[in-house]
């Protein structure tokens, strides 16, 4: 696939639209994405990283509380970012269906990742690996054997030979590690569906063998849970006194 890996040019979607009932009482007043990590929201962070790897662009897949979000971050200038915001609605999409939504600020192809992860990589490579495919999407993958979370693809030979977020089984070593590089086309054959998992379009692609993939070595980190906030406030104030 032709095209340039220069990240200025890519607009990334960021999926942030979730209850997050299992932080409350916390996000019972305030959206997953401004709670507060190393003294400061989520999603500024977020978007630091994001910037330090050269995006630009970012479209924000909003539901409960979004507006919040959008009051914060404004037009993303005070970030180094520009941004664009798409909101859910009056009922909840599922994330393939925020971004289908959201698909007219998107284009024809897009980087996407979940707004309770943060992902230290190079964002580049993984761009460059989806270009060198002629694939309409690409999963990164990780290494996991169990111990962040659930494994959930197998993975061999560079192909991922299975995806199943419900249902691990024992040969499954590796996980989704929460970015992906998608087209618009990877959505065709939810085209009369608003309401779908971002999950359910990878089985698809997966079990038609039109997704590629890139595994990763970093581990990753999520705001997800009481723990994983933890370990994330106590990496990033390490970084900021290592700096």
């Amino acid at each position: 696939m032709t095209g340039s890996a220069n990240l200025a040019d890519w607009p990334v979607a960021i999926l942030a639209g979730g209850l997050a009932t299992r932080l409350r009482p916390e996000t019972s007043t305030i959206p997953k994405a401004l709670l507060e990590v190393a003294e400061q929201p989520f999603i500024v962070h977020q978007l630091a990283l994001l910037h330090q790897a050269g995006f630009r662009r970012a479209v924000l897949c909003l539901g409960y509380l979004g507006e919040q979000i959008e009051a914060l971050l404004g037009d993303g200038t005070d970030y180094g970012m520009s941004l664009a915001y798409s909101f859910d609605g009056d009922r909840l999409r599922g994330t393939g269906g925020a971004l289908k939504h959201a698909m007219s600020f998107l284009g024809e192809r897009f980087v996407v990742l979940y707004g309770d992860s943060y992902l230290p990589i190079d964002y580049e490579a993984v761009v460059a690996a989806f270009l060198r495919e002629d694939k309409p999407a690409l999963m990164t993958v990780f290494r996991n054997d169990g111990h962040w979370d659930r494994s959930n693809v197998l993975f061999e030979s560079g192909r991922i030979r299975c995806y199943n977020k419900t249902m691990s089984t024992p040969d499954m070593h590796y996980i989704d590690y929460g970015l992906g590089v998608l087209t618009k086309h990877a959505f065709g054959r939810f085209r009369n569906q608003d309401v779908f998992d971002l999950a359910d379009v990878y089985r698809k692609l997966v079990e038609s063998g039109k997704m590629a993939a890139h595994e990763v070595k970093e581990r990753f980190y999520e705001i997800g849970s009481r723990e994983g906030l933890a370990e994330l406030d106590a990496l990033l104030r390490d970084r900021s006194v290592t700096s």
